[in-house]
């Protein structure tokens, strides 16, 4: 106990003689400024110690007018007011102090510095309203930063905030030190400082004696100069140009051009849906001159009429739209997800016309969102859908390889059309499309009933699966009218045509002639060449294309040993193929179509498999009309054929051969006198020598007729009317769950067809978007969606992926068309754009706050120099107005917005009054005068340093 009492005592103590130092007062530090001395000063010392790479760690900033500069900050706080002490400091301090290539910190172009402090007031101003305040805060810093050791610059900004006003000062060493001061004209400049001549004497009066005449000195001024011009807004440019047409005269045309206002984006493949806004606004382009002397103010003069193609360098930039990385933006992303919310909208309803009643549940601020455009807008989408443009589309046009992956219809489409239409119609409210929909299909009906053909839809093709069941519905539609309306006209051709054929027959009795032509007549010729058939692949494949109504004559046979039997319904012989029985030639038979069915009739055929116990017989029970139909073609081809002979043909590999075919070269069976080798040896596989084999009991049972005389095996009334009924009772959330499929599908594939120039970037974001949309869209296309929750934010989600897309297509295009002759600068911006907007990709929503601006800039070649002068179009009548035209260097006809010049006067310490204080042989030559001006022919400002020797 002892020693723990001893050691608290000591602990005590010690904690005594803490508090006695911490209470310690430095009476050196007697006045209030040198107490704020001290802070600054050991504010700088500890910047000092930790270096840029130390601060960047420690929290620096990133300036915003330049990538390379960063800053720290520190309060301090004197007894009358508090200040803030800023330091800027850059990463990479290599290069020239002023390079205009380079984007430069405002103080640095004013004064050439590189790093350098600002103090200033924590006002609401920030600035210092009178110099001896100014005055006093330099001395301040000025006598911390020498106390470190330091040779930063440091500056107070002074006056009106609008003046942007600095006065400043630099501790060059044990010699030297440069003062800086920085003002500004905001209006009223004098017409003589409008001219590089008056510019460059107002740089001499600052250190020649007033007396002087600057005209007959010379003085060997060091002279830079950076010009900058902008193209006209766009925008602008086209109201100019409408309202000099408007003063031409109606009717006018202007360098070829109608007088009627036209968008950028008219030749766009989403102008038929909305227009864009030019996201590229302008061009601000930089003609800069490299350093040079000038000793007259008569050089500066001739200096001003130089035309800007002399500059030694150009640089571009373009002016991106800033609501291009933010939302608020109308495109196929915004409407696309009014259509997702639709979606999730039609599961709360059995019918879509619940929707359209105004009876249906929901909230009254729902209802009154629910706009439904007036019949006049209904009539004019139903017109562009079923009357406009009735010739049939090339459906795989514009299509991209990966859209196939999703489960919509192709862009062409009547069902894809519609859902564009959608988009668009009511602002895509579940109401709207509910009536749009109830329209559609009363003009299909209308179609079906007078068998007019479905627009936008083929009836030639087979019915493609891969795409959403809708337009299965529709292909299969279309292909029933077509069959309708041709046994409609055969059944007109028939009454029609029976006198015709009377008076034939009457005819070549009178003449007593018996017609003994084997060809065929002419409506079998019309059938043959109907029918897609080739010379020798009838063996491979039992399906023949015919129209299943074709009518042929009984043509006999003209084989060696002809038969008793007529041949109907022939296509030809199949190559030297024999029937096994006759030694005659195997004919192939016209055959019906292959039966068209759509996903949902496969699948209901599939089950019917899964719950037979014998799939194989099932299955040959559900083809048991087609194979009666080939069986009975076959026949009636070939009256003298057995199961066999329909085996080699239809199914040859159900045929299993001894040896070689006849059909081999080796063996020509067709020479008269050689048939040692007749019958060929071969016998059935073991499925079709089975006794109990249903092929053989549908050949049996088969009746010998041609294609023309059987039952067609799709009836296109029964099919026709089941895809009306489908159509008529579909539920709304099938009807939207296929509509956003589809939509997503189309509007991709509309944006792929722009004309961008092939960027790599732009093709890698186009491929991973129609990737992301089939991943996406997998939980509808399984069809066991219900409305979960998780899905609709991927949806949403991928309406933001779709929006960045757009974003980036319609940069990319715009771009594009600007430099048709210059690819190379379109890739490089697009390029850099897509670097800049990457990270606003990553984030889950479009509307960001990024304050960060898009600034990049190219150096251009000089045959890319032409592309970017036709730019600027030389000014109408009606721009006059708005060009002062009262500086120089103009670029076909436009002044530069801004111009930047900078002076510098050079004196070696050596041999003047410089050289007072320096040590002997001190031979370096520094800049003693340098004035930074920049401004228009409506404000100037100017900056100036000077370095004396105190």
């Amino acid at each position: 106990m002892a020693s723990t009492s001893k050691v608290n005592f000591y602990e005590e103590e010690e904690e005594d003689e803490e508090e006695e130092l911490e209470h310690f007062d430095d009476f050196t530090l007697a006045s209030s400024w040198e107490r704020f001395i001290s802070d600054i000063e050991a504010t700088c010392r500890q910047w000092l110690a930790d270096g840029p790479k130390n601060l960047l760690a420690k929290g620096a900033v990133q300036v915003d007018s330049s990538k390379n500069i960063y800053k720290v900050k520190s309060d301090l706080k004197n007894i009358t007011r508090s200040y803030c002490m800023e330091y800027h400091f850059e990463i990479n301090s290599s290069g020239k102090v002023v390079d205009w290539n380079y984007p430069l910190h405002d103080l640095q172009l004013c004064f050439g510095v590189k790093d350098f402090l600002v103090i200033s007031p924590q006002s609401a101003s920030g600035v210092v309203l009178d110099s001896p305040e100014g005055s006093k805060l330099l001395s301040a810093v000025a006598i911390a930063l020498t106390n470190c050791s330091s040779l930063w610059p440091a500056f107070v900004p002074i006056h009106d905030p609008s003046r942007k006003a600095y006065m400043g000062i630099q501790n060059m060493g044990t010699v030297f030190t440069r003062r800086f001061e920085a003002d500004q004209i905001g209006s009223q400049v004098p017409i003589k400082f409008m001219h590089l001549e008056g510019l460059h004497e107002l740089f001499l009066s600052k250190f020649a004696y007033s007396s002087l005449d600057h005209s007959t000195h010379l003085f060997k001024v060091h002279f830079t100069m950076k010009l900058t011009y902008r193209t006209l807004h766009y925008d602008d440019d086209d109201d100019i140009q409408g309202a000099d047409a408007d003063n031409v005269g109606p009717g006018a045309d202007l360098d070829g051009r109608s007088s009627n206002k036209t968008q950028w984006d008219d030749d766009c493949p989403w102008s038929e849906w909305y227009s864009a806004e030019d996201p590229v606004k302008g061009f601000d382009l930089i003609a800069t001159w490299s350093e040079k002397v000038v000793e007259s103010s008569l050089e500066m003069a001739e200096i001003e009429n130089v035309s800007p193609h002399d500059a030694q360098k150009w640089i571009l930039s373009p002016n991106i739209a800033p609501n291009l990385s933010k939302g608020n933006r109308i495109g196929f992303a915004s409407q696309l997800s009014l259509l997702v919310d639709a979606l999730e909208m039609s599961y709360e309803a059995q019918f879509l016309e619940d929707f359209v009643s105004v009876e249906n549940s929901g909230s009254d601020t729902l209802k009154s969102s629910w706009v439904i455009p007036p019949s006049t807008v209904v009539d004019r989408v139903l017109k562009d859908l079923f009357l406009e443009g009735m010739k049939l589309p090339d459906l795989a046009k514009g299509d991209h390889m990966n859209s196939r992956a999703i489960k919509g219809s192709p862009l062409q489409s009547l069902f894809a059309q519609f859902c564009l239409h959608s988009l668009w119609f009511g602002n895509c409210n579940i109401r709207a499309i509910a009536v749009l929909w109830l329209e559609f299909v009363r003009e299909i009906r209308w179609c079906w009933e007078e068998s007019q053909p479905v627009p936008k839809m083929s009836s030639d093709v087979s019915i493609d699966l891969s795409t959403c069941l809708i337009n299965q519905k529709l292909q299969m539609l279309a292909i029933c009218i077509e069959k309708k309306r041709e046994l409609n006209e055969e059944f007109e051709d028939c009454i029609g045509s029976q006198d015709d054929a009377f008076d034939h027959v009457e005819e070549q009795g009178r003449v007593g002639e018996r017609s003994t032509d084997l060809r065929p007549s002419s409506k079998d010729s019309v059938a043959e060449c109907n029918s897609h058939l080739t010379s020798d692949g009838f063996h491979e494949s039992k399906v023949i294309m015919s129209r299943f109504s074709t009518n042929h004559e009984d043509i006999p046979s003209a084989d060696p040993e002809p038969s008793n039997s007529l041949r109907r319904g022939s296509a030809g012989p199949v190559g030297s193929m024999k029937l096994l029985k006759s030694y005659q030639s195997l004919h192939a038979p016209f055959t019906q179509d292959a039966p068209l069915m759509t996903e949902d009739m496969h699948e209901e055929r599939l089950q019917a498999v899964e719950a037979s116990s014998d799939s194989f017989s099932f299955s040959a029970q559900l083809e048991r009309e087609v194979l009666s139909s080939d069986m009975s073609a076959f026949k009636a081809a070939n009256p003298d054929a057995v199961f066999e002979d329909f085996i080699r043909w239809h199914s040859p590999g159900d045929w299993e051969n001894d040896e070689t075919e006849g059909s081999s070269s080796s063996r020509n069976l067709n020479v008269e006198g050689i048939k040692e080798d007749w019958p060929p040896r071969g016998q059935l596989s073991l499925r079709m020598s089975d006794r109990g084999n249903l092929w053989r009991k549908i050949w049996n049972d088969a009746p010998a007729l041609p294609v023309y005389e059987q039952k067609p095996v799709l009836d296109p009334n029964r099919e026709g009317e089941k895809v009306l009924h489908y159509l008529e009772t579909l539920r709304p959330h099938q009807l939207l769950e296929q509509m956003v499929c589809t939509a997503f599908r189309a509007a991709a594939n509309s944006l792929n067809q722009t004309n961008y120039g092939g960027l790599k970037q732009m093709n890698t974001k186009i491929e991973q978007l129609y990737r992301t949309i089939a991943s996406t869209l997998s939980p509808l296309r399984a069809n066991q969606f219900q409305g979960n929750s998780e899905v609709f934010e991927d949806l949403r989600r991928l309406c933001v992926v779709f929006e960045h897309v757009e974003k980036l297509l319609t940069l990319a295009a715009s771009l594009h068309r600007k430099f048709l002759n210059a690819p190379r600068l379109s890739e490089a911006f697009f390029s850099d754009y897509h670097d800049f907007y990457l990270p606003a990709m990553g984030m889950g929503s479009v509307d960001i706050d990024n304050e960060k601006e898009f600034g990049t800039k190219q150096q251009l070649r000089m045959n890319e120099r032409q592309v970017v002068s036709n730019m600027f179009r030389p000014p109408t009548a009606n721009q006059s107005w708005r060009k002062v035209l009262s500086m120089g260097n103009l670029l076909n006809g436009h002044e530069p917005i801004l111009r930047e010049i900078v002076f510098s006067l050079r004196d070696s310490v050596s041999g003047n009054h410089y050289a007072a204080s320096t040590p002997e042989g001190y031979q370096q030559e520094i800049e003693t005068h340098r004035m930074y001006i920049c401004g228009t022919s409506n404000d100037l400002r100017v900056g100036l340093s000077v370095t004396s020797c105190d």
